[in-house]
């Protein structure tokens, strides 16, 4: 068999990012079309990542024990048939319509749990000075998934219109694109992608979920670290659930311009999280060192939610609105939302980078698979909180957020950093030890 490559594994995560970046900048002006409040808005969001919740841990320590690749195959596979649910709920109306999306929902959660599989490819294959940087590549996948994504999203409805189909066939021409990238995804992984760990390698006593879960808290670095990015992604996940609304409401957009208008600013911030990832986050690290860069990060990304539910405009977003008098509100728009591209870009590398280095190799897929979990838990409870808010006030959701998201950044600054400089003097001790 091949040798385990890095670049078939991010083609991998990338394609199937990108079934997830189609439907998910529609889901929440769908929802509101077909009559779903705000919470449940949520809700359907939510349900995602309450699959992912309960299966990232089971798709991460099945993997230590039967391999990575038989488990990616499998997620990839399901995966298809939930985004052509998607698609047929989006063809329908009313709450059975909003019934379907949340099944969809629910299969495509399952399935997403397999990031932290990915995530455990990498470690297996990647040695420990290395693996924050190469960490980056999930996030570069997320990042192009969400460009690549709600671009082919917006495309297959143009292209959809222009064929004069049907407004069913329009709303569903999303979902069928990402069930057939699933497919072709299936494919080319069963074709491609090798196996990187030897099931057995390093023998250990089999725990239940909740005994890896009591051993990976019980070590404080790891359950601060674990909930540092659990408090980050309930953060970016109030702002991605509730933006499609947000722009509705202030710029004064039906729900298929917003819906549109959604999608192409999750493009827009794709690009920038890609671009970050792709390049200053090396260089960052090695200026800053991972415990201020993920620090930092949470700050910008605080500061960017703050000011967003000020801004506001009147009509769509297109090239022409720039030249407008007007325009310049769209522009600041742009800027604030490329800040928390930028800030939420910067977190997950070194985070999970620092998480894996003080993880023992048979248990990467096992104990990233909780932190993956966490992050999930937060995604669960993260739309429902911001689409009930927002209901009541649009900004509240953002301002609560942005002061979480500074103060997570201001504790993690004293915390991570008092840490390193632990880990510093021990190692130091060490040597010195060593040399007498």
């Amino acid at each position: 068999m091949r040798a385990p490559s890095l670049g078939t594994l991010f083609l991998t995560v990338f394609v199937d990012l990108v079934g997830f970046g189609l439907v998910l900048p529609l889901l929440p002006n769908y929802s509101r079309a077909m009559g779903a409040s705000g919470l449940e808005v949520g809700l359907i969001m939510a349900s995602y990542s309450l699959m992912q919740f309960v299966f990232a841990p089971a798709w991460g320590a099945l993997s230590d024990r039967i391999g990575r690749r038989p488990v990616l195959l499998a997620s990839t596979a399901v995966a298809t048939l939930s985004y052509a649910t998607f698609a047929l709920g989006s063809t329908m109306t009313g709450r059975a319509a909003l019934g379907v999306l949340l099944a969809s929902r629910m299969v495509a959660g399952m399935c997403g749990a397999n990031i932290t599989v990915a995530q455990a490819y990498i470690a297996d294959i990647t040695p420990p000075e290395d693996r924050s940087r190469r960490m980056g590549l999930i996030g570069m996948a997320f990042g192009l998934g969400f460009i690549v994504g709600p671009a082919l999203a917006v495309a297959a409805q143009q292209v959809a219109t222009w064929m004069a189909a049907s407004e069913g066939v329009v709303a569903a021409a999303p979902g069928v694109l990402a069930s057939a990238l699933c497919l072709v995804n299936f494919g080319a992984a069963w074709a491609r992608l090798p196996e990187s760990w030897r099931p057995g390698a390093s023998p250990r006593a089999r725990r239940t979920r909740g005994e890896h879960l009591r051993a990976t808290l019980s070590r404080p670095a790891v359950a601060f670290l674990i909930l540092t990015f659990f408090l980050a992604t309930f953060g970016f996940t109030c702002f991605e659930s509730t933006l499609g609304l947000l722009i509705q409401k202030n710029f004064g957009l039906a729900d298929k311009a917003a819906a549109r208008t959604n999608a192409v600013l999750f493009c827009y911030a794709g690009l920038i999280g890609a671009v970050v990832q792709a390049g200053p986050v090396g260089r960052l690290l090695k200026r800053l060192g991972e415990a201020h860069l993920v620090a930092g990060s949470l700050v910008v990304f605080g500061l960017s939610l703050l000011p967003l539910p000020m801004l506001r405009g009147d009509g769509p977003l297109s090239w022409g609105v720039f030249l407008q008098p007007s325009g310049w509100r769209w522009t600041l728009l742009l800027v604030v939302v490329g800040g928390l591209a930028v800030g939420s870009g910067l977190t997950r590398p070194p985070l999970f980078g620092l998480l894996s280095r003080i993880t023992p190799a048979d248990e990467q897929g096992a104990t990233l698979g909780v932190a993956q979990s966490a992050g999930a838990l937060a995604r669960v409870f993260g739309p429902p909180f911001a689409g009930f808010l927002f209901d009541r006030h649009p900004a509240w959701p953002y301002w609560i957020c942005g002061v979480l998201a500074v103060g997570t950044g201001l504790v993690a600054w004293n915390r991570l950093i008092a840490m390193a400089r632990l880990a510093s003097t021990g190692a130091e001790v060490g040597r010195g030890s060593e040399g007498g």
